[in-house]
This record gives C-alpha cells, sequence and structure tokens, in this order.
C-alpha cells in the first residue's frame, strides 16, 4: 500500500534476483497471494525471463492472459470456496438459493465468493477490509457488487465508502482487539470469513452459533481461530477449514501449469468445470474420511487424516529418504 507501480516493480525485479536460482516449473512454483496479484506477478516473471533467457511459463501462477495465464485463475479461490460450501449443505439437504450469507474481507477471494453466492442464488450481506465492516440488509447484489470491485481494484477505496452510496446501508469501523467483530453478529445462514488470519475468535463463534449458522467455511490461511473452530464442531456446525475449502486457487494454479505444458488455453467454461470437480473431489474425500474414522460430518479431522495419509504413503512408497 502507498507505493508507486514502479516502487513496486523495482522491488519486484529486486526479489526475483535473488529468488530465481531456487524455483522453476519442475522445482518450486510460486503464486500470488495477501498484497501479490497480477501486477506483481508480472513484474516477477518478466525478471525471471530476463534472468534465465527463456520462457519457461509454467514457473509462476497468476499471469496475465497475454503470457501464460488462465481464464477463472483470478476467481478461483473464491469461487472454490463456494463449490466446497455448496457440497457440504448438500449433506443436509440444504442450498445457497434464498440463504442469507456473510463474507468479510472484499479483497480477491471475497469478490468472487460473492459472485459465486450470487450464481447459486444465495443473498450477501456483509464485507469488510480492515477499516471496518458493512450490513446491507438489501444484499450485495451484481451492481453493488460490480462497485464495490471497482472501489477495491481500480480507485483502491476504502470499504466505508459503500455505505456512503447505497441506502440503508451501515457501516461499523473496526474496534481494537478484544472487542467482538459485529459482523458476525449478524444474523446469517452461511459465513465465509476470507480476510485474514485469526480474524474469526471463540465469541465471535459464538455469536454466528447464537445466531443459528449452518455452516462456515473459510476463505483464507486458518482465518478461524482454535477455539473458534472448537466452538463450531461442538455445536455442530458444518466447518470446513481452509486447507480443504481454501484450494480453489492452488487447484486452478495446478490447471494453469497444465495449460502452459500442453501449449494450450482452455475456454472458461472448461476450467471452471475441472475446479467444480477438483473441489468435489476434495470435499468427498475430506467427508468420507472422517466418517471412516468414526467423526462423521467433522471436517477437520478428514481433511487432515486425508491430507496424511496421501503424504505418508508417498513417503513409503519412495522410500524414506
Amino acid at each position: 500500500k502507498g507505493k508507486s507501480d514502479a516502487e513496486v516493480m523495482r522491488f519486484c525485479q529486486s526479489f526475483m534476483m535473488e529468488l530465481w536460482r531456487h524455483i522453476g516449473h519442475d522445482v518450486d512454483v510460486p503464486a500470488g497471494d495477501i498484497g501479490v496479484g497480477g501486477r506483481e506477478i508480472g513484474y516477477l516473471f518478466g525478471m525471471y525471463k530476463k534472468l534465465q533467457n527463456e520462457f519457461t511459463a509454467g514457473v509462476l501462477t497468476g499471469k496475465g492472459m497475454s503470457y501464460g495465464g488462465s481464464l477463472i485463475r483470478p476467481e478461483a479461490t473464491g469461487y472454490g470456496l463456494v463449490y466446497f460450501a455448496r457440497e457440504m449443505l448438500a449433506t443436509k439437504d440444504k442450498t445457497f438459493e434464498g440463504a442469507k450469507v456473510s463474507i468479510s474481507g472484499s479483497g480477491n477471494v471475497a469478490q468472487f465468493a460473492c459472485e459465486k453466492v450470487l450464481d447459486l442464488g444465495g443473498k450477501p450481506v456483509t464485507m469488510s477490509d480492515s477499516s471496518g465492516w458493512i450490513h446491507d440488509p438489501s444484499g450485495i447484489d451484481r451492481e453493488k457488487l460490480d462497485w464495490i470491485m471497482d472501489l477495491k481494484n481500480n480507485r483502491r477505496g476504502r470499504i466505508s465508502e459503500y455505505a456512503d452510496n447505497f441506502e440503508g446501508v451501515t457501516f461499523t469501523a473496526s474496534a481494537p482487539e478484544p472487542t467482538p467483530n459485529g459482523l458476525w453478529g449478524v444474523n446469517v445462514d452461511v459465513a465465509l470469513p476470507c480476510a485474514t488470519q485469526n480474524e474469526l475468535n471463540g465469541s465471535e463463534a459464538e455469536m454466528l452459533v447464537k445466531n443459528n449458522v449452518v455452516a462456515v467455511a473459510e476463505g483464507a490461511n486458518m482465518p478461524c481461530t482454535p477455539e473458534a473452530v472448537e466452538v463450531f464442531l461442538k455445536n455442530g456446525i458444518l466447518f470446513a477449514p481452509g486447507k480443504a475449502s481454501n484450494a480453489g486457487g492452488v487447484a486452478t494454479s495446478g490447471l494453469e501449469m497444465s495449460q502452459n505444458s500442453l501449449r494450450l488455453s482452455w475456454s472458461r467454461e472448461e476450467v471452471d468445470s475441472r475446479l467444480d470437480a477438483i473441489m468435489v473431489d476434495i470435499h468427498k474425500n475430506a467427508y468420507e474420511t472422517a466418517e471412516r474414522f468414526g467423526m462423521p460430518g467433522n471436517y477437520v479431522a478428514g481433511a487432515n487424516i486425508a491430507g496424511f495419509l496421501k503424504v505418508a504413503e508417498a513417503m513409503t512408497a519412495q522410500g524414506m529418504i
């Protein structure tokens, strides 16, 4: 934040001058995350190409479409999160149709999670940034979401401006810890924390439970504290840990690498359908593993055990090296 494009470019180029020896499409493949979007990936890739003196598209993912990127990659984490939550809801014969949804954050993941919730008939009612959060009881529709995308992606503004532009919206400024975040006190059916680590604590989880939330799916790296996870599991809430529900981005990075290897560019529909299938498989694996080990409905245990078994089986097969 607060840096010019030229300053960001120089930083990325300097960083790549040290990193380039340690990465490669068959070695280690970096991708974007918080603070590293398409602009930064472009600068990093350009310097890597200069240093390596060859065009190796698969060395970075999240690239622009003009130099080896994939359609749906920007949307992937948010879309994948909602696909996983959809599968969780289906185990209880529920859907997103008509469901009220709270979303934290207003960056890439939150924006596209909101978009996919709308696709599935849901009604997003909250978003946030570091300055505070907004509650729109009438719902964040496509027109309003487009406004938020422009605000955040182009104008680099604050979410408080949303309340100034749309009627019936309340904005609540952030309060220092340990004040609970009122966003999680809004009465919703599904909660999607998509902002940052440890943003949802035990007392805030209790607020969601009190309001009869049905499902909570993590759209960031461990946004729920261990105490919050314990509250959800104890109360039988459908809870998706980020290691499962937040996998859409890295899954589509893999699809981007596949396209780079094939020297092909798949259509938006094909990439989206493959992402959907991957998230369905991840859900199925976590769900069935939890059942097999006597913890039905516990996606934390299911995802942990399934992940451990996959690594352990591979290590055993290849020798303990």
